[in-house]
């Protein structure tokens, strides 16, 4: 049974997980995605250099790629990951902004996003209009080691999901809300205990 909103915590990782995988989000262009999700795999044009930021919140990337309507962003992938990467991620990673109450100064952050590569940001929920609700949604940027780790040791499948992205803005267009509820992953509280995320609740 869902949460009301009123009792979700502030920082709350939220996710489509099963005993070995949790299901996060992204959006690409197509000559990205799709060759990505027809074969189950990052290509290697994926750029593993760089840092990308990973979503476990459907209605997050929605708001992010305007419903796979922006431009390279038109395919939106559910990439099911090992729970062993997310959360080795989680533990590897720092706050992507500076924390008075965690960083003795801004010297000790920015050292911190030199050291680890991993961050978190957490950004406004979003509902199904993408208005921001009171409780935030976890960002996962992975640079260096963990994302080359999440491109090709933790990823499991490769979903093109932006059928279902149509499917959902369709109904809610159309005032149907239920439908469009209906229609969405079932996103549970993630078992992530204070070993994960104590470092990182802003």
């Amino acid at each position: 049974m869902s949460e009301p909103q009123h009792e979700r915590p502030a920082h709350r990782i939220r996710a489509l997980y099963t005993a070995s995988t949790v299901t996060v989000y992204q959006a690409y262009a197509p000559r990205l995605g799709v060759p990505a999700a027809r074969d189950g795999r990052f290509p290697a044009a994926w750029k593993r250099d760089r840092m990308t930021w990973i979503k476990p919140s459907f209605l997050w990337m929605m708001y992010r790629c305007g419903w796979a309507t922006k431009e390279d962003q038109e395919t939106v992938l559910a990439v099911e990951i090992t729970r062993q990467g997310f959360e080795w991620a989680l533990r590897h990673a720092c706050l992507s902004h500076h924390d008075a109450d965690r960083h003795p100064d801004r010297a000790a952050w920015k050292r911190q996003l030199r050291e680890y590569p991993a961050r978190v940001q957490w950004d406004p929920e979003r509902d199904l209009h993408l208005r921001p609700l009171p409780h935030r949604s976890l960002q996962l940027g992975l640079a260096g080691e963990a994302a080359r780790r999440y491109a090709d040791e933790w990823t499991v499948s490769l979903t093109d999901v932006t059928p279902l992205a149509h499917r959902v803005h369709a109904a809610v267009r159309a005032g149907d809300l239920t439908g469009a509820r209906g229609l969405l992953p079932v996103e549970e509280p993630y078992p992530a205990g204070p070993e994960l995320l104590a470092h990182l609740a802003a």
